[in-house]
């Protein structure tokens, strides 16, 4: 594999290869300003000054010769627009199919502009980075408020693009006026306006939209799936191969995602009630709750593998263990088996599908909408855990059918097995099989642009898989222009992944396992610390799961959408687990008599900062993550959902065996290792950024 210096130059436009950053030359300079420090010819002062300068020289390049060659592409739109205009006069179809191919020559040219700014941003980013790393210090930040806000900005110039962006909204209106019309010419503004099918003018779009990210709440959410883009595509690849994508196939991938987190909560409320039935302690249910989560982290291995080959066979085997799974449960009732009972959740937990969910987003979802289905994904996720509780408190009855018991208890089991067979003969029926490639799938990946942080001087350039992956291999910025072959291949192992793993991943990795855990905390052992302090009713703790489930989305929505442009994701990082940390303090039983406010305020102070926690940290996560955790059996997302599923196992165990203390030290026992895990996290947050500068 090679690094990006050499990369830059083998994808480079040989016509314009004057005109792109000399990345060889700054990250040689690097290097000297190192050397230079080191044996005190040079004083840091004057390598900022010396470095800056030379920035400044080589964007100022760069956007000179994109508005040379943005004037050149107006020019040839503003003859083609005469030539329009004598068409809507006297309108003929052999001109009207020329001009629009003479649209789509321009359109191409455009693409051929939009990726040369796309390399460029890549190797400044690049840059930046390697200059923060080596001398420890946050020039990047620096740089970026000193020119982005400044008038005359020509950072501003290769990131906003607004000439461009006129050029492209000239290219689609006029190729949407000559679309098979001879002669009724609408506007793309008048609707209802009829989408334009054109392959050049979507290869614009998906160019633009890789310039323009900015962070609000789609991309801010789509992100929670760590679903990991690969590599930077190259103009000839820009297409991708929508013969994989099938919508039917998205919309029951998602299904399965949400009736996974369905079944996960189903049983919260009722758990307790279900294993006293059983002859069982209240306390037994964290065991019961827990017992999906211990399959889980097994499943997770092996469903991950088994995507590599197939999505469709996997998906009906998830189906089929879950039906087997949930109707043991319910049937535990009646057999008055607390054993039946445990295998039961064991099979829904064997049937856990969300490495396939996650690979099928990854690999058979076109670019231009992976972003919305990975947005789905967690929306999916979010909804299913707050319709689980809630699906509880309402299956509130009880009546028999020859042997079988339908009461709060399995109703949960029956409901459920009903809703897997259902899905079961959906996805048999409609589900499609995509093609696997013989080798491994590539996610194209998206170059990104905050144009938002650009302005508020956060992180302002492309951050791309790509650039992490080049970065894993030349860490050090020796310049070093070669790296073995299999730097490439994705970890074969969990340890050949923790080997791949920096310290500020393993991090957050840790933080990932703390709200996690503090979670399944809250969430578990809610209707035995209700029941014993508040007498709830079942109900009543349905209403109130499902209520904190509800918060999700709308929480997401103000973290995407506003608070991550206003504050660095660092930031919110560390403010959200100290939130977590007074969450946990104000939950605690001391002297005073446990009310209802405390219980409530405390249980929504920890549950939304975790909320907002884990939605920073896995947008940080997969932004920092090594590329070559994007592939594989052992990628980035099963390292996430091993540490999650291994954090609620944990924290399940926590609140069985504390239940041998009694219900009434149930609280305080299992609070104080949530206390502990996240002021470690605390710590270690603290520790690691402050180490890096």
């Amino acid at each position: 594999m090679v690094a990006f210096g050499k990369k830059l130059k083998e994808r480079q436009i040989q016509e314009w290869q004057g005109f792109y950053i000399n990345y060889k030359l700054m990250k040689k300079r690097v290097k000297q300003y190192a050397n230079q420090i080191e044996v005190g010819t040079q004083d840091r002062r004057h390598v900022l000054k010396d470095f800056s300068r030379m920035l400044d020289n080589q964007i100022e390049k760069i956007v000179l010769f994109i508005l040379e060659q943005q004037g050149k592409l107006s020019s040839r739109l503003t003859k083609l627009r005469e030539r329009h205009d004598a068409l809507e006069e006297q309108p003929e179809i052999s001109q009207i199919t020329e001009l629009r191919e003479a649209y789509r020559a321009v359109g191409q040219d455009l693409l051929k502009l939009l990726y040369f700014v796309e390399m460029n941003a890549i190797g400044l980013r690049k840059i930046l980075k390697k200059f923060d790393k080596r001398f420890r210090y946050r020039f990047t930040d620096y740089y970026v408020k000193t020119r982005a806000n400044h008038p005359y900005s020509q950072l501003q110039q290769v990131f906003k693009h607004v000439g461009l962006g006129a050029v492209v909204g000239a290219i689609s209106r006029n190729l949407h006026e000559l679309q098979d019309r001879q002669g009724s010419y609408l506007s793309i503004y008048d609707p209802p306006a009829l989408p334009l099918q054109d392959p050049v003018v979507d290869a614009i779009k998906a160019a633009v939209d890789r310039l323009t990210y900015s962070t609000n709440f789609l991309n801010f959410l789509a992100q929670h799936a760590l679903i990991m883009q690969e590599e930077l595509p190259a103009p000839a690849d820009e297409r991708v191969d929508e013969e994989k994508y099938h919508f039917m196939s998205l919309l029951l991938n998602l299904a399965n995602t949400f009736l996974y987190m369905v079944n996960t909560y189903i049983i919260v409320p009722t758990a307790d009630d279900y294993s006293m039935s059983l002859g069982a302690a209240a306390t037994v249910c964290g065991i019961v709750i827990g017992a999906m989560a211990v399959a889980q982290v097994f499943s997770s291995v092996y469903f991950s593998a088994w995507s590599n080959r197939s999505y469709f066979r996997p998906l009906i085997f998830s189906s089929i263990v879950l039906f087997v799974g949930n109707a043991m449960y319910a049937m535990a009732y009646d057999m008055n088996s607390l054993t039946v009972l445990l295998l039961g959740r064991l099979f829904c937990g064997f049937g856990s599908a969300r490495a396939v969910n996650r690979r099928y987003i990854s690999d058979c979802v076109p670019l231009k909408i992976r972003m919305q289905a990975s947005a789905g994904f967690v929306s999916a996720s979010a909804l299913g855990m707050a319709c689980g509780p809630a699906l509880a408190g309402i299956l509130q009855t009880n009546f028999k059918i020859y042997k079988f018991t339908f009461n709060q208890n399995t109703l949960p089991g029956w409901v459920m097995a009903v809703a897997w067979l259902v899905y079961l003969i959906w996805c048999w029926i409609s589900f499609k099989e995509p093609s696997h490639d013989t080798e491994e799938p590539n996610a194209s990946g998206s170059v990104k642009i905050e144009n938002g942080a650009l302005e508020e001087g956060k992180q302002p350039l492309l951050i791309t898989s790509e650039e992490k992956q080049l970065d894993d291999e030349d860490p050090e910025g020796d310049g070093s222009e070669e790296a073995p072959e299999e730097s490439r291949e994705p970890a074969t192992s969990f340890m050949s992944a923790y080997r791949l793993l920096t310290p500020s991943v393993k991090v957050q990795l840790l933080i990932y396992f703390m709200l996690k855990y503090a979670m399944e905390i809250l969430l578990s052992e809610s209707s035995v610390i209700t029941t014993y302090y508040f007498s709830w009713s079942t109900s009543t703790v349905a209403v109130f799961l499902a209520c904190l489930g509800l918060t999700v989305l709308p929480v997401n929505i103000v973290v995407g959408s506003y608070i991550s442009n206003m504050f660095e994701d660092r930031q919110i990082l560390l403010a959200s687990e100290i939130m977590v940390c007074i969450g946990i303090l104000l939950s605690f039983h001391m002297i005073i008599p446990y009310t209802v406010p405390q219980y409530v305020c405390s249980g929504l102070i920890m549950f939304v900062s975790a909320e907002v926690l884990e939605g920073v940290n896995l947008s940080l996560l997969s932004r920092v993550m090594s590329s070559r955790l994007s592939r594989g059996t052992y990628n980035g997302g099963l390292l996430s959902t091993e540490a999650g599923t291994i954090a609620r196992v944990i924290a399940d165990a926590t609140i069985t065996v504390a239940g041998f203390l009694g219900q009434s030290q149930l609280l305080n026992v299992t609070l104080l290792p949530s206390l502990l895990i996240c002021v470690a996290s605390i710590v270690a947050t603290c520790f690691t950024y402050n180490s890096l500068y």
